[in-house]
C-alpha cells in the first residue's frame, strides 16, 4: 500500500510540474469545494515553510538571525521579511478561491523589527479588506434560490426514480418466468440506481441537515489549519466513499447494459448465462477497485475534513474510469443507431415516406438515450467555473434533471413498457378476481 501511495504521489507531482495551472488551482474546469480549499491552503503552507528556510540568514557559528521582521505564514499568506517601519503589501492569495485576486493585503513591520500586533491579541495585524468580496443581499438571495431549486429538482427526480425502480425490481424478482440473463442484468442495473439514489439522500442528510450540518472544527497550530480528527469525520468519510462507489457502479451497470445489447445485435456470445458473472464483475468489481485506490490515496495524502469531493487531481482516480465508461457507452449507442437506421431504410424502402422513416428512427433513438446515459456526454468537455453564469445554471439544471430522473425512465422502458412483465401482471390480476 505504501508503494502504491508513493507512485500516485509521484504522478501528482509530475502533473504539477508539467501543468503550471495545477499549482494555482485544483481544477481549472470545476467549482472548488471546501475540502479542496483546505487542501490548497495546506499546500501553500508547505511551500511557505520551504521559502522561509531559504530566506533565513545563517551566522558563521550556525546561529540563526533575522533581518527586520521575519518571514512567516499567518494561515492565509506567506509574508516576506520586512524592514523596520515598512508597510508590506502582497497580492491577495490565489489559493483562496473567494478572494479578490486583483487586490492587495497589507502588514506593518514595526520600528523594533517586529510585526505590529493587534492590541489584546497575540497575533500580527494584517489588512485583508481589498481581498474580500462581499456580495449584495439580493445576490445572496438569488444564489440561494438557484441552489434551492436545483436541490428540489434532484430530490423530486431521485424520489420518483426510487419509487419506480423499487416497483420494477419487485416485479422482475417476483415472477419466475422473467428470470433470465437479460432480466438479471436489469435487476442489477435497477439496484445500482436505487443504491445511488439512497446514497445521495444519506449524504445530504449528513452534510446538509440544518442545525446538525457538518462543520469543521480544525485545531489551530499557530501557523494555520491542521487535519481534523479521524473520529469526528469517519462517518462522513464512509458516507462519501459509499456515494462515490454507488455512483461509479451505476455508470458501469449502464455500460454493462450497453455491452449486452450491443452483443445481442452483433456478436450474440454475451447472451450465454456463463458470461453473466463476467458482467457482474465489471458492474460491481471494477468500481470497487478504483474507489478503494482513491480512498487509500486520500487517507494517506489529503485526509482533510469530510472528503465531500477529492482534493486536487486525486479525483481523477475515479473520474477517469467513469469518463471512459461513458465514452464507450456513447460509441456503442452511435453504432446501434447506425445499424437501426440502415435496417429501417432497407426494410421500409418504398413503404414509408422519408418523414415516417425519420420519425421511427427518432423514436428509437430517444428510447435508447436514457438506457445508454447519452446525456452524460453533452456537457462532458464544457467547463463551468462561473457559478453565477447563465451557462452554469443551464448545465446544472440539465444535469440535475436527467441524472435524477434517468432511473425513472429506465424502469419504465425495461419493465413497465415491456410485454412480458405486463402479461404476468395481467395474469395475476385476472386470477385474483376469480
Amino acid at each position: 500500500m505504501k508503494r502504491l501511495v508513493v507512485v500516485v504521489e509521484l504522478c501528482i507531482t509530475m502533473w504539477s510540474i508539467l501543468h503550471p495551472l495545477a499549482r494555482a488551482v485544483v481544477d481549472s474546469d470545476d467549482v472548488i469545494t471546501m475540502d479542496e480549499q483546505i487542501f490548497l491552503v495546506t499546500q501553500a503552507k508547505r511551500h511557505c515553510q520551504t521559502d522561509i528556510k531559504a530566506q533565513t540568514v545563517e551566522k558563521k557559528h550556525g546561529e540563526m538571525i533575522e533581518l527586520g521582521c521575519p518571514p512567516e505564514w499567518d494561515g492565509l499568506i506567506c509574508w516576506p521579511s520586512g524592514s523596520p517601519n515598512q508597510l508590506i503589501s502582497v497580492a491577495c492569495p490565489k489559493h483562496i478561491y473567494d478572494f479578490n485576486h486583483q487586490g492587495l493585503a497589507h502588514r506593518k513591520c514595526g520600528g523594533s523589527g517586529k510585526w505590529v500586533q493587534v492590541s489584546g491579541i497575540n497575533r500580527a495585524w494584517a489588512n485583508y479588506s481589498e481581498c474580500l468580496i462581499v456580495p449584495s443581499e439580493g445576490k445572496r438571495l438569488q444564489d440561494k434560490n438557484v441552489f434551492d431549486r436545483l436541490r428540489m429538482i434532484y430530490t423530486v427526480g431521485y424520489s420518483a426514480s426510487l419509487a419506480a425502480l423499487l416497483l420494477a425490481l419487485c416485479i422482475l424478482c417476483y415472477f419466475k418466468r422473467l428470470h433470465c440473463t437479460r432480466n438479471y442484468i436489469h435487476i442489477h442495473l435497477f439496484t445500482s440506481f436505487i443504491c445511488r439514489a439512497g446514497s445521495i439522500f444519506l449524504k445530504d442528510a449528513i452534510l446538509y441537515s440544518g442545525d446538525n450540518e457538518v462543520t469543521s472544527e480544525y485545531e489551530r497550530d499557530g501557523i494555520g489549519l491542521s487535519k481534523a480528527t479521524d473520529i469526528q469525520w469517519v462517518g462522513c468519510k464512509v458516507t462519501v466513499t459509499l456515494f462515490l462507489y454507488f455512483l461509479a457502479t451505476n455508470h458501469y451497470w449502464i455500460l454493462v447494459e450497453g455491452l449486452y445489447l450491443h452483443s445481442l445485435m452483433f456478436m450474440a456470445f454475451l447472451s450465454d448465462h456463463s458470461y453473466f458473472w463476467a458482467l457482474t464483475i465489471i458492474g460491481w468489481g471494477l468500481p470497487a477497485v478504483f474507489v478503494a485506490v482513491w480512498a487509500s490515496v486520500r487517507v494517506s495524502l489529503a485526509d482533510t475534513q469530510c472528503w465531500d469531493l477529492s482534493a486536487g487531481h486525486m479525483k481523477l482516480i475515479y473520474q477517469l474510469p467513469i469518463l471512459a465508461a461513458n465514452l464507450v457507452n456513447f460509441f456503442l449507442f452511435l453504432n446501434i443507431v447506425r445499424v437501426l437506421a440502415s435496417k429501417l431504410w432497407k426494410t421500409n424502402t418504398g413503404k414509408l415516406d422519408p418523414r415516417q422513416q425519420y420519425g421511427k428512427l427518432l423514436k428509437s433513438t430517444l428510447v435508447l438515450m436514457p438506457l445508454f446515459g447519452v446525456h452524460y456526454v453533452l456537457f462532458m468537455a464544457m467547463p463551468y467555473t462561473e457559478v453565477q453564469g447563465l451557462l452554469w445554471q443551464i448545465q446544472m439544471h440539465y444535469e440535475m434533471f436527467f441524472n435524477s430522473s434517468q432511473g425513472f425512465f429506465v424502469a419504465i422502458i425495461y419493465c413497465f413498457c415491456n410485454g412480458e412483465p405486463r402479461e404476468d401482471a395481467r395474469s395475476v390480476n385476472a386470477s385474483s378476481r376469480r
